[in-house]
């Protein structure tokens, strides 16, 4: 990655100035996470000895994020409540989606009018990470180019992605640059559920329900999705055996 540190690296800008907002994906269903979700939605599912959605705000909250915007639709009551008194310190934004869930692209197109900036974060809520050397989420911010990216993805090594058990996401090239899976293969990148995107990432994009990856296609094919090599730990927090074996490490230290 010190090619892309080179070239992509914005001057005169702080972190806090240039990323103000973000937006944390809690609507799903959490049918992998079952039994643990008969009871609860997944984001407040403890990890750590605390809810997956809380360790989220507690990173935007140390990056300098004031404003925080939720999707919510499977018990979104509780969640809701819950966030109502966790999230105190952030200008907290409630994108409901009442009658049907529609998926990652489509929750965030509906929550676009909430998000007052054209470049924000987006956290999914069903991965748990520590940083290593650096922040993550200003090292994004730091590695992002506006001429070149419609998006950048925190990207894990295949090999220290914990439990997970998927033959990788992405391939990427010498520039930073995503590139697709090749059908058959395992690809070296996992996608962390952490990004920072445009909102032209999701111009020219269907209404209703759509996941994510239309959009991420469509970006790879215009060479305007671009990765960073997260330099920490990171845990796929989507089952109850992958909550036992996080609590485990964590608890080991």
């Amino acid at each position: 990655m010190k090619s892309l540190s080179k070239t992509i690296t914005l001057k005169n800008k702080k972190p806090q100035s240039l990323i103000r907002t973000a937006m944390i994906l809690a609507a799903g269903f959490g049918k992998r996470m079952r039994p643990l979700t008969a009871t609860r939605p997944k984001p407040l599912v403890e990890v750590g000895g605390k809810p997956l959605i809380d360790h989220a705000l507690d990173h935007l909250k140390e990056s300098g994020i004031t404003r925080v915007v939720v999707n919510t639709h499977y018990m979104s009551e509780p969640l809701e409540a819950h966030l109502r008194h966790t999230a105190k310190d952030f200008d907290l934004q409630i994108s409901r989606e009442e009658d049907t869930l529609l998926e990652t692209g489509g929750g965030i197109k509906k929550a676009l009018p909430l998000i007052q900036d054209d470049l924000f974060l987006v956290i999914s809520s069903d991965n748990f990470w520590l940083d290593g050397t650096a922040n993550s989420i200003e090292l994004l911010t730091r590695h992002w180019d506006d001429e070149k990216m419609d998006a950048l993805l925190l990207l894990v090594p295949l090999s220290h992605a914990d439990c997970y058990n998927g033959q990788g996401d992405f391939h990427m090239n010498g520039m930073g640059q995503i590139q697709p899976k090749i059908p058959g293969k395992v690809a070296p990148f996992v996608f962390s559920g952490i990004q920072i995107m445009s909102k032209r990432f999701l111009e020219n994009t269907p209404d209703g329900a759509f996941r994510s990856q239309y959009i991420r296609d469509q970006a790879m094919n215009k060479g305007r999705l671009y990765g960073l090599v997260h330099d920490g730990i990171w845990f796929d927090v989507s089952t109850p055996k992958a909550v036992k074996v996080t609590d485990t490490i964590l608890r080991r230290g």
